[in-house]
């Protein structure tokens, strides 16, 4: 019998998500962001689920021909670009968007189109206060016209680095500000907006966004309350089984150190869950689990964490929930429980939870 544990992908969920971008960004194309496999989903899924997009968005151009080699035929977008020259031919073979951010990518481009007669899209990336990747505003202007006098088609982009808060610096106003700066004079489209500014600064020119966070229902603060009114959806559901109850007496502990004791008499139920399968170990007591049909009158019952999370189980206070039992399907995070909810129990963010879901974990796409 295989271990109980599941991640299951919704593919509707996807096509959800997607059109509230749409009804957010109306006059905006879209990159839809699946670098890290789709953030743990799997690029099949999200191919499948966001098929309506007007382009991916990742990192490695392997992914871009496993794209190309399952039929998308729509734009693609590599977002730092080309890490060796050798993959340039490669890169206009697959029709791909290249992002540039660094002088020797600029320098294999004029060489490259010096000898091709196929013009490259390129995104030329501004550094306009987050201090990662880009040109600085004194050399982006020559960057640019270097660019373009061999042929490339351009594109401006910069990225946020605090569209989700109101007290940082820089401010999405002083970047904006930066930006307007440096490309003025200089026509070509533009590419702005993340998830957090797609949601709270519209006013940002953006035409086309970058969504990522927002496409998998999960929030770019890391706090499930600040898009709980957006219309979002969990596209991916971790569940697993009750596969033990143990009674405990007043007194008794739980787990690896003995880290919760019992108040009283008290069920607790063993779930087919751990770290090694990609749940935070750093879990605190109180981290909600959803069980299913467990409550006094048969519906699902959030039941707390008790005890540190081991390798491959994780135990819970079954004291709300009176029908569960051994074979009772539990819900780690998905639509009932939001990842943002765990993450924050457990001191990191929806976005690491996902990402790091272990290869052990078998994913279904529905």
């Amino acid at each position: 019998m295989n271990r109980p544990i599941l991640a299951s992908i919704r593919t509707e969920a996807f096509r959800h998500n997607l059109n509230r971008i749409r009804e957010l960004a109306p006059q905006s194309k879209i990159w839809s962001v699946i670098k890290a496999k789709a953030y743990g989903h799997t690029i099949e899924a999200a191919i499948k689920g966001l098929e309506s997009t007007d382009g991916f968005a990742l990192l490695d151009i392997a992914d871009a021909q496993w794209l190309r080699d399952h039929g998308w035929r729509g734009r693609i977008l590599l977002l730092e670009g080309l890490f060796q020259r050798e993959e340039l031919t490669l890169a206009a073979q697959l029709h791909c968007d290249l992002v540039v951010h660094s002088e020797k990518q600029v320098q294999w481009l004029e060489s490259y189109q010096h000898h091709s007669s196929q013009p490259i899209d390129v995104f030329l990336k501004l550094n306009s206060g987050m201090n990662r990747l880009g040109f600085k505003p004194d050399e982006y202007r020559t960057a640019f016209h270097r660019l373009h006098s061999v042929g490339c088609h351009l594109h401006h982009m910069t990225h946020f680095a605090n569209a989700d808060q109101v007290d940082r610096s820089p401010s999405v106003g002083e970047q904006l500000e930066c930006f307007e700066g440096a490309i003025e004079g200089l026509s070509a489209p533009t590419s702005l907006a993340n998830s957090a500014a797609i949601l709270w600064h519209r006013n940002v020119p953006s035409d086309w966004v970058r969504p990522g966070i927002l496409l998998y229902g999960v929030s770019p603060t890391g706090s499930y309350a600040d898009i709980v009114r957006s219309d979002f959806q969990a596209v991916m559901q971790l569940r697993s089984e009750i596969i033990d109850i143990q009674t405990l007496q007043k007194g008794d502990r739980v787990g690896y150190g003995g880290r919760f004791e019992a108040p009283e008499e008290m069920r607790i139920a063993v779930i087919a869950c751990g770290y090694a399968d990609g749940y935070p170990r750093h879990a605190q007591d109180g981290t909600p689990v959803w069980v299913e049909g467990a409550g006094s009158d048969n519906d699902g019952v959030v039941c707390p964490i008790v005890g540190q999370v081991s390798m491959d189980m994780l135990t819970i206070d079954l004291r709300d929930a009176p029908n569960a039992k051994i074979g009772s399907v539990v819900e780690l995070w998905g639509s009932e429980v939001p990842v943002d909810d765990v993450a924050q129990m457990s001191g990191t963010i929806g976005y690491e939870l996902i990402c790091a879901l272990a290869p052990r974990v078998p994913v279904v796409t529905e």
